[in-house]
């Protein structure tokens, strides 16, 4: 039996790049090479959008990522507003440039599942907003794994 490596197809080909898209700040989490779990990671803090972009690509070079998940605003009732907009033209300029497929995802719960996981570990919110970006991408992407998976979520 071939074992896997970093070099291996598979190992560099499955892992999917989620995305808490923020003009200052952006939350970030990335699949395992199987698809199976999340890991949150360091946000970017950023100046610019041109800087968020060229940032993204070369974390989806480096990790090898075949599809970005990017969370999209939605409001309460389901419809998109100029922050989903704003989101939606990021991830259209975010595919072009990186030439990986961005699937936009609902992250109305994620940023309140954050802040409650936080307050639940005892985190004051004021020194913690890194954090919440990072769990926030991390809930965003193991819901959309879970959906994925045989029996999940959303169709």
């Amino acid at each position: 039996m071939r074992r896997l490596s970093s070099d291996s197809p598979i190992w560099a080909m499955q892992r999917i790049l989620a995305v808490d898209y923020g003009r200052r700040r952006i939350g970030l989490a990335v699949s395992d090479p199987l698809g199976l779990t999340s890991q949150g990671l360091d946000s970017l803090v950023v100046s610019s959008r041109e800087e968020a972009l060229r940032r993204l690509c070369d974390l989806i070079r480096r990790w090898g990522v075949v599809e970005i998940l990017l969370g999209l605003p939605l409001r309460t009732d389901g419809r998109e507003g100029p922050e989903a907009q704003e989101v939606r033209d990021f991830g259209e300029k975010l595919a072009a440039r990186s030439g990986v497929r961005v699937t936009f995802w609902d992250e109305r719960l994620t940023s309140r599942e954050a802040l409650r996981a936080l307050h639940d570990m005892g985190k004051e919110l004021r020194d913690r907003k890194e954090e919440v970006d990072r769990i926030s991408a991390t809930l965003l992407l193991q819901g959309y794994l879970a959906s994925r998976s045989p029996g999940g979520g959303k169709e």
